[in-house]
């Protein structure tokens, strides 16, 4: 597949593409845990079993996945106490459990940390295995994790988790319970100092160790078929298992991307690559694909850039990357399917950006958008924008969804944002839903663009002016490509390269 076409058909797979699953590996040995309080075996779920071979990625113990991951994997030397037998709570028999999976899987604890390459990318790695006691968190286990993050700060390493893990191991209790703080705590200060975390939620990934690496990752991929979500299996009501997969977290926007089980290793490679590049040089604005002639009236305007064959935000994206990678969702259970966001590769540099596809942009879109542009600026990785939308949404659901909060969330992302965001106006600019997107100062349009305070059939009833007066309004509102350039509003028009 070439590499622009790639960038397309890699978006999530939509359910339904969802993989089937099968059972795990029941083998023999100590219970294994499934939630955040419970540590026996997972129910199998019902899928298409056919559709998973025996040694999909999510089964493989740890090591082995590691090990088909990098090249030159190198374990931590992380000193770890010795515990009482029984655990700090003295529950009996948990030390003979641990002991008999440590030796069923060759593994001290239920994670395992080093470093490796990624294809050319050095990066740290911790791989939950869920054969040691279903891949539960215990006061060893939050050491391990801790230790990974900091190693990956002290290098400027990027970070992946591989998890699969039902939560917080119950035969420790709340001193395994509290380990979240501990994970929390690490993966803030690798933010805090530039360092890309990247999370791969294998089957299951629940309880404390989706809501804190999992889902607190930069960006967070999904094996197809997985079961994600916070409370495991046996803890929650029957229902809505829907909501409790990979796909279903894609939908509601916490997933970035759902992926079979064989494209792990590329996408893992196409990621490290782009969000280990960063650079202080601006994106130049793509070059037009639309008409070169600029519009002679102001309706003129509106109505090119309203013409459905004019070229959309997908054509600009595609015809300026080598290659990219979409992000997905606002992280709040929404989703904008007129809002692409990502990063992409352009001549040996990576570029975020955040483009409108002609749709009302909803509290969604805003609110990923404005996670590009913060992700971006903490990476050091410019950005570019694309205008193209009639307006921001204003139905009810988008006011109850926070439509005002949400665009003000956009404006001060690219305000406060230090790396530089380039702005091209392609289409429609419907006032504020439109200005939210553009940068102040290197903005720039195309002769199908125009950017105006608001739309002429709008600005008619606010005027209490007939429908029919639309066309003179527009050339009041001064909004052509030619009159945003005169009113300093705009760079420039650019031309086709």
């Amino acid at each position: 597949m070439r590499e622009k076409e790639r960038g397309r058909a890699d978006r999530g797979l939509r359910p339904q593409h969802a993989l089937g699953r099968s059972p795990h590996d029941r083998g023999g040995g100590a219970p294994q845990q499934h939630n955040e309080t419970h540590t026996t075996e997972p129910e199998p779920r019902r899928h298409d079993r056919a559709a998973r071979s025996e040694t999909s990625t999510d089964k493989k113990p740890a090591r082995e996945l590691v090990g088909e991951l990098t090249r030159g994997f190198a374990e931590l030397a992380v000193e770890l106490p010795d515990d009482d037998h029984d655990g700090p709570i003295g529950w009996d028999g948990y030390g003979d459990a641990r002991a008999a999976a440590g030796a069923r899987t060759g593994e001290r604890e239920s994670v395992l940390c080093g470093t490796g390459r990624v294809g050319d990318t050095e990066a740290v790695l911790l791989a939950f295995e869920f054969g040691f006691l279903g891949g539960s968190v215990g006061r060893r286990t939050g050491l391990l994790i801790e230790a990974a993050f900091r190693h990956a700060v002290a290098h400027r390493l990027p970070i992946v988790s591989l998890i699969a893990t039902g939560g917080s191991r119950m035969q420790e209790g709340t001193a395994a319970l509290s380990q979240l703080h501990r994970m929390a705590r690490a993966s803030a200060t690798t933010r805090e100092a530039g360092i890309p975390q990247l999370a791969v939620l294998r089957d299951p990934t629940t309880g404390g160790g989706w809501a804190t690496i999992g889902a607190g990752a930069d960006v967070t991929l999904a094996l197809g078929g997985a079961q994600v979500g916070f409370a495991g299996s046996r803890v929650r009501d029957d229902g809505d298992t829907h909501a409790y997969t990979a796909e279903g977290q894609f939908e509601t926007g916490h997933v970035d991307r759902v992926l079979a089980h064989g494209d792990l290793p590329a996408a893992l490679r196409r990621w490290l690559a782009l969000l280990t590049t960063s650079t202080s040089e601006p994106a130049e604005p793509p070059g037009a694909l639309g008409r070169r002639e600029l519009p002679e009236t102001g309706w003129d305007a509106v109505e090119r850039a309203r013409a459905p064959e004019r070229p959309r935000a997908e054509e600009y994206l595609d015809a300026y990357f080598d290659w990219r990678e979409d992000i997905s969702g606002d992280r709040r259970g929404g989703v904008d399917d007129g809002v692409r966001c990502g990063f992409g590769r352009r001549g040996g540099r990576t570029i975020g950006y955040a483009a409108q596809c002609g749709t009302a942009t909803t509290p969604a879109g805003y609110r990923t958008a404005a996670r590009l542009v913060r992700l971006a600026d903490r990476l050091g990785i410019p950005v570019l924008t694309l205008v193209d939308t009639p307006g921001a949404a204003n139905d009810p659901a988008a006011e109850r969804a926070g439509i005002g909060a949400a665009i003000a969330e956009l404006f001060e992302a690219i305000a406060a944002a230090a790396t530089p965001v380039t702005t091209l106006v392609i289409g429609e600019g419907g006032s504020g839903g439109a200005l939210a997107f553009a940068a102040p100062g290197r903005t720039w349009i195309t002769a199908d663009g125009y950017l105006s305070v608001i739309g002429p059939e709008a600005a008619t009833a606010i005027l209490k002016r007939e429908r029919d007066d639309a066309p003179a309004i527009a050339d009041q509102l001064r909004l052509r490509p030619q009159d945003l350039v005169e009113l300093g509003i705009a760079e420039g028009v650019v031309e086709p390269d």
